[in-house]
């Protein structure tokens, strides 16, 4: 017996006769992506596709098929969205991600391609924080230099090595910055140090970091979730204070926390 949705668009017929394969586009590079391919990879029903953006050379392994870089715009990625005759889109991208998130929107509204925001629940501060919070990131460095780092101290820059431009005034302070990849180029910093890993990442592991390059300073996206979290951990049983970047706002449209939420979603969906 096939499985019937006349309402949700891009179908795909199957082997068997009446069977119909749904392909479903997710927006990845989070954990809660990954749980999501897995999930639906696992379903005869589902074609997934997982993007990432490209900005590590190893990424995480998905299942599914996977493609990397950016679309090129809404038109570029409403011409990708027919051509793979997609079904539903998953955003599971970075909480800070603005722009595809927008463009994802704008792009199956115009096809009326179902759509759902995955945004992770974000931060809280709790007794013992010292959070400082701005409403973006360029109004992070205002903050930075009005702090008190001693000489041997330094800023854990924590922001993605994207957003480090913003920062590239500060030219007396000494930064820690930490990436998936060695950078292929030098950093837009005139004091940083640059060390490699990824997370999730231990208390044991951040206490070492902090203490290791004297860390006086955090300055962090309110990403949310659990793998980055021990940073944060840190600096309160530290005393150090935190610069917390606000969140954008998110896209209007259906949203959910978790990928099980997710799944749930496109369950209801098909």
């Amino acid at each position: 017996m096939g499985i019937s949705s006349p309402t949700v668009p891009g179908e795909r017929s199957g082997r068997s006769v009446g069977f119909l394969k749904r392909t479903v586009l997710i927006l990845g590079g989070t954990g809660e992506a990954v749980r999501v391919a897995r999930r639906l990879a696992s379903r005869a029903d589902c074609d997934v596709i997982t993007s990432l953006a490209g900005r590590t050379r190893h990424p995480t392994a998905v299942p599914g098929r996977t493609r990397s870089g950016g679309f090129g715009g809404i038109e570029a990625l409403s011409a990708y969205l027919t051509a793979e005759r997609v079904s539903a889109v998953v955003d599971a991208t970075h909480p800070y991600a603005a722009t595809i998130s927008k463009h994802a929107r704008l792009a199956c509204d115009a096809l009326r391609v179902p759509r759902v925001q995955l945004r992770r629940r974000a931060w809280s501060p709790v007794e013992g924080d010292r959070w400082t919070g701005v409403a973006d990131l360029e109004a992070a460095p205002a903050v930075v230099a009005g702090s008190r780092i001693s000489p041997q101290g330094c800023v854990f820059l924590s922001t993605g090595v994207r957003d480090l431009e913003v920062f590239s005034t500060l030219r007396e302070t000494r930064f820690l910055v930490r990436r998936v990849d060695t950078p292929p180029t030098p950093l837009p910093l005139a004091r940083a140090r640059v060390i490699t890993d990824r997370g999730p990442f231990s208390l044991e592991n951040e206490r070492a970091i902090f203490l290791e390059h004297g860390v006086e300073l955090l300055v962090s996206k309110n990403s949310g979730g659990t793998a980055t979290y021990p940073k944060l951990a840190t600096a309160r049983a530290l005393n150090v204070p935190v610069v917390m970047i606000d969140r954008p706002p998110p896209e209007p449209g259906p949203g959910v926390e978790t990928a099980e939420e997710a799944l749930h979603w496109l369950t209801q969906l098909f």
